[in-house]
């Protein structure tokens, strides 16, 4: 098969189309005709390194997120999953510890992301495990399945498990134009929460409105916790939503009302946060950190997906073979959405 392959450290340059051994799929496991795969900062990270962590991950296949039809399955899988159209839920863990059965995949000793523990979806065929598959909804695209597994479980852990926001609250979503920006604020409208949002440009200004925020502020020429403040008399946000780090992470701690909670779950601009410890304890604030989402998390939102209450939102499709060119537009941080690759 052809597939994308992390040749070393660096910009997208590193990112090498060549032909790879065909996968075949274990116990348990399945084989997936991939017909699409979305992009996710993760990538970036796998691709240049992670700062004050591991190097990339070179002759690695990347890619968290498919979509696409199971061709062959492995011993001890019903057969009856060849020629279905399904989703992937990215992350796979053992299935059978504690944390696993208990719900915290992510907590499992084995837990890893596709691209990054294991070979992901930037090829034409992918193995997973059998657990790990979802039926595609029929009113999505391949190219709009990819999109919605990975931020949509990180936004639904975040707002609902986590922070578990409740009508009539107000949430604040950093960098609405990212994949979990999009995700979070249809979460945050789901449970009938008001929505702030922030984004990169005026350009992306309505686009944000559009997915249902109230108000939506530049961040790169507007103080956002002056204008939370202002619009909330004072008071600030029940809910922030954090994933950039070290750019915002001030401004997201003051912007909070009282036993306000924020959760986080990425630090794209750095991983330091200084935080007011005064301001923490005398306003009674919580902090959660958040990692992706459980598998039965990703079944419990699956339905709000097919009936269109959460909708995923392509912002390109490249070939896979352009997806040195993909992943030069998320570098610029131009895009609204998910970046797709075609696997055709």
């Amino acid at each position: 098969m052809h597939a994308v392959i992390i040749r070393q450290q660096g910009g997208p340059e590193v990112l090498h189309w060549q032909e790879v051994p065909t996968p075949e799929p274990g116990p348990g496991e399945v084989r997936v005709r991939l017909r699409a795969a979305a992009l996710n900062h993760l990538d970036v990270w796998n691709r240049t390194g992670v700062p004050d962590g591991p190097g990339a991950l070179k002759g690695r296949i990347p890619g968290a997120d498919g979509a696409g039809v199971v061709d062959q399955v492995g011993p001890g899988v019903d057969p009856a999953w060849v020629d279905r159209r399904v989703v992937i839920n990215p992350g796979i863990s053992c299935g059978r510890c504690q944390a696993c059965l208990s719900g915290w995949d992510t907590l499992c000793r084995e837990y890893t992301v596709l691209g990054t523990g294991r070979d992901g979806t930037y090829a034409e065929y992918v193995t997973v495990p059998a657990a790990n598959l979802l039926p595609m909804p029929p009113r999505l695209s391949f190219e709009e399945a990819a999109a919605f597994p990975l931020t949509f479980l990180t936004a639904w852990h975040m707002l609902v498990a986590l922070a578990r926001v409740q009508p009539g609250e107000s949430v604040l979503v950093w960098g609405a134009g990212s994949g979990v920006g999009v995700a979070a604020i249809q979460v945050a409208r789901l449970f009938s929460a008001q929505v702030f949002a922030t984004v990169g440009s005026d350009e992306k200004l309505e686009r944000a409105l559009e997915l249902g925020a109230a108000r939506v502020f530049n961040h790169t020429n507007q103080d956002v916790h002056s204008e939370v403040k202002a619009l909330t008399g004072k008071r600030g946000v029940d809910v922030v939503v954090e994933h950039t780090g070290e750019a915002t992470w001030d401004q997201s701690v003051r912007a909070l009302a009282p036993r306000g909670r924020l959760v986080t779950c990425g630090a794209t601009t750095g991983p330091n946060g200084a935080t007011h410890l005064r301001h923490l304890f005398a306003k009674q604030l919580q902090i959660l950190g958040s990692y992706m989402g459980s598998k039965s998390e990703l079944w419990e939102l699956l339905p709000h997906v097919n009936e269109g209450r959460l909708r995923p939102v392509v912002d390109s499709v490249h070939p896979l073979a352009g997806a040195a060119e993909a992943h030069r537009r998320m570098d610029e941080r131009q895009h609204f959405g998910k970046i797709v690759l075609r696997v055709d």
